[in-house]
């Protein structure tokens, strides 16, 4: 006798039919197995569902009914509360389950057997039963704020010096054990935020050695040395394989081993960025967000989910804790740290003090008023003398710029001629080192013309600096300048400066952005130059001076998140100066700026997040914004600007006159506002115009209830003769940038 299934799908953006369609097998199977199942003329990745989900189709007709092909049944079943997660994503975000469900699981499972991916569990199994190796372990020192691996042997000193805790960590972990939470740990730079987390993992493994732990980054680039870290301290008592990272950059069948440890329960600590939130994971206990306040979190595609607030939900539908931890909590945590009897939903945990040398001071900060500076500097003298001082004391500088390239536009001063693209509404970036003209938005790249394309002229101007300028000028600024200690007898004097230039364009190669880390660890760079790549996360020993080349532009931002992101970005940079406790006491960080006396420059030099936060939030708070209102922005992509805004204004119309008609929806527009629709910042991208509408609402209950129901509108508002050329569209939830 066979069984009718309802199985989850991917189906396609915008299809009539629902995720959930009904498949027959010859027995009943569980929820959460996973299958594989014929749709159209392809067949699919699915997973059994729970027949009563609301997202599953109506009427049945049994002559259309397909027979499942594959039983993954060598894969256990997904736990019911993975489910549930992956619902309230795709409820939450207005996006389908299919969808969100499908996204989260190894691109392998759609395409090894049941028989190819019972090899591989055995495989996995084996490796999982090895007992743990007598390794060389090197504990970290004083709370953990160094990356250091000494030649120290056994798994037993590593634990002893583990428990080297400062009092403010000590603290903390003993509010960690003894509260419920969400905890927000607002931890400043080097202050042991990530011995902590060792700490809260090791102590649950001590009480449960059955529980799992994930652990969040925001970056791929910053995913390596934690894991190192970790393995470092868990690898020896727990074995090789019981910590293990997910992220985008890993192979599908790297994706897929760790999936399976971790979903078999076989991996104790589950690393990974923010697609690592919808790890299966059965015993886990312990969810860490570190530097929960980075816009990474924030998915810019597909399901456009924050998985940092999905980690809190996650936690408390699991009954596992959760840390978020930051040095710059992004304002919508703060403002939910508040006391409780205030309202708030998250326990503060602070830790003001650097780890160290009876918690050293933090970076001295200098403004550099660059109106009172040589016209057309780019390195104040001040600046520069600061950087010789550092060189010829064999200590390191950093030096920030927020953008790559050479320079972000080439023009003619004669006819005006400017390095538009001709597919975005944006201009080519020059790249002196292969001589090209690259968009960053479409990655059309051609070769930079000998003469101006609009008038002839030979002499093309560059405008504006990247990293890239910015490495040369200072090669050629400290071309006199010698390395101390490293007179030969060919170089009598020493060898010349090095700078190292780390950001997207030089780490593209596999393996890249590790050897110039190393080389900087390693003492091999004087000077590095880079983007915000290396202005976070880095443990970088020997950096003294930290210098912001030209951060104003953020200050005249339309975003009303701008400032926050740019406190939080000089923070986190400056953050990177002064680790060592035997350098840190004349660590410096020096901002170039032609406002030097804005609040956000003021709250920077005093490193008072707290006064800034406050500010902010007043500002917000009168101004109607997020966290005391909420928002999502509908976005659509269309052949011409015309039928993306009629398509948005059409929809923005019919929610008024149609929904306005619905019995009991009356109350719920009287809290929505429909702006109308606006191009995007960013009008047009490889050749597709872009329109926006602002939704916003006091109330995120009436939000979510106006959105799922306006589904129906938007999908009717496609046919609108004025609409054609319509492309897609999409809803973002909590949007990051508007």
């Amino acid at each position: 006798m066979s069984a009718w299934l309802p199985v989850l799908v991917h189906t396609p953006a915008h299809a009539s039919m629902g995720p959930v369609l009904t498949y027959r097998h010859r027995e009943l199977l569980p929820a959460g197995t996973l299958v594989r199942v014929p749709l159209g003329a392809r067949e699919t990745l699915g997973v059994v569902w729970d027949a009563s989900d609301e997202d599953a189709s109506g009427e049945i007709d049994p002559g259309k009914v397909r027979d499942i092909s594959e039983v993954l049944d060598t894969v256990l079943p997904l736990a019911g509360a993975w489910q549930q997660l992956v619902r309230f994503a795709a409820r939450y975000y207005q996006r389908s389950a299919g969808e969100v469900a499908l996204a989260a699981l190894p691109p392998q499972l759609r395409e090894l057997s049941s028989l190819q991916l019972e090899r591989k569990a055995l495989r996995l199994q084996k490796t999982l039963a090895k007992p743990a190796p007598e390794t060389k372990h090197g504990p970290s020192k004083n709370g953990g704020s160094t990356d250091g691996i000494n030649e120290v042997s056994g798994a037993a000193q590593a634990q002893a010096a583990s428990k080297a805790l400062s009092a403010e960590q000590t603290e903390v972990l003993a509010q960690i054990e003894a509260q419920s939470g969400p905890f927000l740990l607002f931890g400043a730079t080097g202050s042991g935020k990530t011995e902590v987390y060792l700490q809260a993992v090791e102590q649950l493994l001590a009480r449960e050695p059955q529980a799992q732990a994930l652990v969040m980054v925001p970056e791929i680039n910053l995913t390596p040395q934690l894991e190192a870290r970790f393995v470092e301290r868990f690898a020896p008592q727990w074995g090789p394989q019981a910590v293990v990272s997910l992220h985008s950059g890993m192979t599908p069948a790297q994706r897929l081993s760790a999936w399976l440890a971790a979903h078999q329960g076989g991996a104790r600590i589950v690393l990974g960025t923010r697609m690592a939130v919808f790890a299966s994971m059965p015993g886990l206990r312990l969810i860490v967000v570190d530097e929960e306040h980075d816009p990474s979190y924030k998915s810019g595609e597909g399901a456009r989910y924050s998985a940092r607030d999905l980690a809190v939900y996650r936690g408390r539908l699991e009954g596992a804790k959760v840390v978020l931890g930051s040095a710059t909590p992004s304002l919508e945590s703060w403002f939910h740290s508040r006391p409780a009897s205030e309202g708030g939903r998250y326990l503060r945990l602070h830790m003001p003090s650097r780890i160290g040398a009876a918690g050293r001071s933090l970076p001295l900060v200098r403004r550099v008023d660059m109106t009172h500076q040589p016209r057309n500097a780019v390195v104040s003298p001040p600046l520069l003398e600061a950087i010789k001082e550092r060189i010829a004391r064999g200590e390191q500088c950093l030096v920030f710029l927020n953008r790559r390239g050479y320079a972000p536009v080439l023009h003619c001063s004669d006819c005006g001629w400017k390095s538009a693209c001709g597919h975005c509404s944006a201009f080519r970036v020059f790249h002196k080192s292969d001589r090209t003209l690259r968009c960053h938005h479409c990655g059309h790249s051609e070769r930079v013309p000998r003469t101006c394309p609009g008038c002839g002229n030979p002499d093309i101007l560059t405008l504006g600096r990247g990293t890239e300028q910015i490495e040369e000028l200072l090669a050629t600024l400290l071309a006199d300048v010698r390395r101390p200690g490293t007179q030969t007898a060919d170089q009598p004097d020493g060898e010349p400066v090095r700078i190292g230039r780390i950001d997207a364009d030089t780490t593209r190669l596999k393996g890249a952005l590790q050897s110039q880390l190393a080389a900087v660890h390693a003492g091999e760079v004087d000077v590095l130059v880079g983007t915000q790549m290396i202005a976070k996360g880095h443990d970088f020993r020997r950096i003294t001076l930290v210098a912001a080349i030209n951060p104003d532009s953020a200050l005249f931002s339309s975003d009303f998140r701008a400032p926050e992101r740019l406190f939080s970005l000089l923070l986190q940079a400056a953050g990177r100066a002064g680790r060592d406790a035997e350098l840190g006491a004349h660590s410096e960080v020096w901002v170039q700026t032609f406002q030097p006396a804005h609040p956000v420059y003021a709250a920077l030099k005093n490193y008072d997040y707290s006064s800034f936060a406050h500010s902010q939030l007043q500002e917000r708070e009168q101004a109607g914004m997020p966290p005391f209102s909420y928002q999502a922005l509908v976005r659509a992509d269309a052949r011409s600007q015309e039928a993306a805004q009629a398509f948005l204004n059409t929809a923005r119309k019919r929610a008024s006159s149609d929904m306005g008609q619905w019995s009991g929806w009356a109350r719920v527009l009287e809290q929505v506002m429909l702006y109308p629709a606006v191009p995007m910042a960013m009008q047009r991208v490889a050749n597709v115009e872009r329109a926006q509408m602002l939704v916003e609402s006091p109330s995120r209950n009436a939000l979510q209830s106006f959105l799922a129901a306006w589904q129906e509108v938007l999908h009717a508002s496609r046919s609108d003769p004025a609409c054609k050329g319509l492309i897609r569209w999409a809803i973002d939830v909590d949007p990051l940038a508007i």
